[in-house]
């Protein structure tokens, strides 16, 4: 009897245990199968950011991947995003990709647009096209679409701007905001980064002076455009202002040049004086209708914080230094400028 049972068991135990051999081999490939879908490492590293346009679709982020070889299996990371609906979710953004990262992982950072944010500094940039050429490499619009909110007369007239002096509404600084940040979000983003810098005290600063914000700013793109070091600013604005007040046209040299729209000047002769513009200070009184680049915020707080002196006129020192000897008289003035000259014809500066 007990032969004929262990008889009758051992082909019944071969057979539980192939079918739990086969269970284990079913469910061994869709574990290995399900782990490289989702959780088996596969960005190659190539690339810092993916970036997904705002419009795109997932075809274009797979071309997009396959263009700069982003993904070692483009398979896996295209069945999981199917089965994790990335289509329906597909969030524009500059992605931060870290060799290693799972299909998972990204498509999870893509559909909650958990993206790394733009650092963007500006400083001393010339002039509205240069600046929108400037933020359309940091940012996904292009220069057209920035320049065009940038010089909207609608726009800037909302906010109490003109579109000759619009440009004194952006505050030089490191600010962080996403890649696809669009042209009208940035300049919303500016005017208020430009309300929380004009404080109480700066605005109290100015009207003292008789000038508005956007005056001050103006003033101040002139003394950045004249000073190299930052100490002789404060010195500088003191002379402009004194000019300003005493009906003295300002007679600023980089005005001239902006005017001319050449900024390989090293000279400024008779016949860059002559160009007809509002901007030039040797031939129309006042400020200028704009400023003439982006100051720092050191030239705008030295405005503000002039020097109280009584110069009337400066010019370069005669050695090079970049520093400036101030006059208040213009006897004295000649005799610093004749030096001036002298050593630039001296080094055959004639322009």
């Amino acid at each position: 009897m007990t032969t004929e049972n262990t008889k009758t068991t051992r082909p019944a135990a071969k057979i539980i245990l192939i079918a739990i051999l086969v269970i284990l081999a079913i469910g061994g490939f869709y574990g290995l199968k399900l782990y490289q879908v989702y959780f088996a490492a596969n960005i190659t590293g190539n690339e810092k950011y993916l970036y997904i346009k705002t419009g795109a679709h997932l075809d274009d982020v797979y071309k997009e991947i396959k263009s700069k070889d982003l993904l070692t299996d483009i398979g896996t990371f295209s069945e999981a995003a199917g089965k994790m609906d990335l289509a329906l979710k597909l969030k524009p953004g500059r992605y931060r990709l870290k060799k290693g990262m799972n299909n998972r992982t990204l498509i999870n950072l893509i559909k909650s647009g958990n993206q790394e944010p733009v650092k963007i500094k500006f400083q001393n940039i010339r002039k509205k096209e240069n600046f929108a050429a400037y933020l359309s490499r940091s940012l996904e619009a292009d220069s057209l679409s920035f320049l065009k909110v940038i010089d909207s007369a609608a726009l800037v007239e909302k906010y109490g701007f003109t579109t000759e002096n619009s440009y004194t509404m952006y505050i030089p600084n490191t600010y962080e905001m996403y890649w696809n940040t669009s042209p009208i979000e940035f300049f919303e983003r500016m005017q208020k980064e430009f309300d929380k810098f004009w404080t109480a005290e700066r605005k109290q600063k100015a009207a003292a002076l008789n000038l508005s914000p956007q005056q001050v700013v103006i003033l101040a793109s002139i003394v950045d455009g004249e000073a190299i070091y930052d100490k002789e600013m404060p010195i500088i604005a003191g002379l402009y202002l004194n000019r300003l007040n005493r009906g003295i046209l300002l007679q600023a040299d980089p005005t001239v040049i902006f005017a001319n729209d050449d900024f390989t000047v090293k000279r400024v002769t008779n016949a860059l004086l002559r160009v007809d513009s509002k901007y030039n200070t040797y031939k129309y009184a006042g400020l200028p209708p704009g400023p003439i680049m982006m100051p720092s915020i050191s030239a705008i707080d030295a405005v503000l914080n002039r020097n109280v002196n009584n110069y009337i006129y400066m010019c370069a020192k005669e050695d090079f230094s970049g520093y400036h000897a101030f006059a208040e008289t213009k006897a004295q003035h000649e005799i610093n400028a004749n030096k001036y000259r002298a050593a630039l014809n001296k080094r055959n500066i004639f322009r």
